[in-house]
């Protein structure tokens, strides 16, 4: 019986860990930023479980947001590791303009973590 109940105890701690997804009690938030310049006009990408960058495919990315007038872009989150990738346009720059950076982030439970994300020209 106690096997039973130790067994029914880790499968509901095992199902109710809620990583791998938005929503949770932890901030990711920060400007995207070409040198001091906001860059507004891109996307700001989120992988789980990542301390390394997996790569400019946004299609293998979890979730992504739309950076507002000044940048900002923010995502809520579970405890974690992640990986924030960004692109988007520098109009004050002569052709390709578009720029593309990207920074790892580790976050705990109920953290608020200010993750500016620097770009630079993307070749």
């Amino acid at each position: 019986m106690k096997k039973l109940l130790s067994f029914i105890i880790v499968l509901v701690l095992f199902f109710s860990c809620k990583k791998n997804k938005l929503g949770g009690d932890a901030v990711i938030e920060g400007n995207m930023k070409h040198h001091s310049k906001a860059i507004s006009r891109g996307s700001v990408f989120i992988k789980f479980n990542a301390k390394e960058f997996p790569g400019s495919d946004t299609t293998i990315y979890d979730a992504k947001v739309r950076p507002d007038s000044l940048g900002y872009y923010k995502f809520e989150v579970y405890k974690g590791n992640y990986y924030i990738y960004g692109f988007g346009y520098d109009f004050a720059i002569p052709s390709p303009y578009e720029v593309a950076g990207g920074v790892p982030v580790k976050v705990r439970t109920n953290e608020k973590v200010v993750a500016d994300l620097p770009v630079t020209e993307k070749h």
